[in-house]
């Protein structure tokens, strides 16, 4: 992973405020990054799937205009944080947008959101075991992070010419190694189960800096490469 962070898309972004073609280019990857994380933001935020994903091409559409960018500054931390602020403005503009609506049309409307009970005129009784929009973004953020990462690390092996070895110990990447014994990985790979393990401890690494790579596109320092890390993983537990 490069040690610097003067030319990430995030700061290509944020610097040239749009004009730039290079940063529009940026841009629009972010979008497309973080396209599933505001889908799920807010189909946790009530919207049904069509809806959200409508709310969430209307969302970066905006952002891809122009302007709703200006505030962004890299040296404030993340792009992700930063992101989750315009969403929630924008949902919440979205809600009072329709809210009025619904007013000016004079009638009265109930939502039911997946069969949840609601007691009185517009009152639901929260479910502490439904998933927060806060929480649901940064889970799909973790997860959208970590298939970009390992689609990074298959292509340089493929273009290193170690398809083979990707294919094999990918499992042991992925949470699916009890599914293949490393004696069969060996074999396939005509190479010992000691080898085997070498070879998995060093995929793991290479895939660790890929993640911490992915990450350090939308951060501004080192420092808060870490921090996004452990984000990452609480993201993952779920706290």
């Amino acid at each position: 992973m490069t040690s610097s962070f003067h030319d990430t898309r995030w700061t290509l972004v944020s610097r040239s405020r749009g004009e730039d073609a290079q940063a529009r280019a940026a841009l629009s990857e972010l979008c497309a990054a973080y396209y599933a994380p505001v889908v799920a933001f807010l189909r946790r935020d009530g919207r049904a799937e069509d809806v959200a994903r409508d709310l969430a091409h209307d969302f970066f559409a905006k952002l891809l205009e122009g302007g709703t960018i200006d505030g962004a500054d890299p040296l404030r931390g993340k792009f992700r944080s930063y992101l989750l602020t315009v969403l929630k403005r924008f949902a919440a503009n979205q809600r009072e947008h329709d809210h009025a609506a619904k007013r000016g049309g004079g009638q009265v409307h109930a939502v039911l959101d997946g069969g949840s009970e609601q007691t009185g005129a517009g009152l639901q009784i929260a479910d502490a075991s439904v998933e927060a929009p806060d929480a649901a973004f940064d889970r799909q953020w973790a997860l959208t992070l970590l298939a970009r990462a390992l689609s990074r690390l298959e292509s340089e092996m493929r273009d290193d010419g170690k398809s083979e070895h990707f294919d094999v110990l990918k499992p042991w990447l992925t949470a699916e190694a009890d599914a293949t014994p490393q004696t069969e990985a060996a074999a396939k790979l005509g190479m010992s189960i000691e080898a085997v393990k070498v070879a998995v401890h060093r995929l793991r690494k290479r895939f660790r800096e890929s993640v911490k790579a992915e990450i350090a596109q939308t951060v501004s320092d080192a420092d808060t490469v870490r921090e996004e890390l452990d984000a990452l993983m609480g993201a993952l537990r779920g706290s």
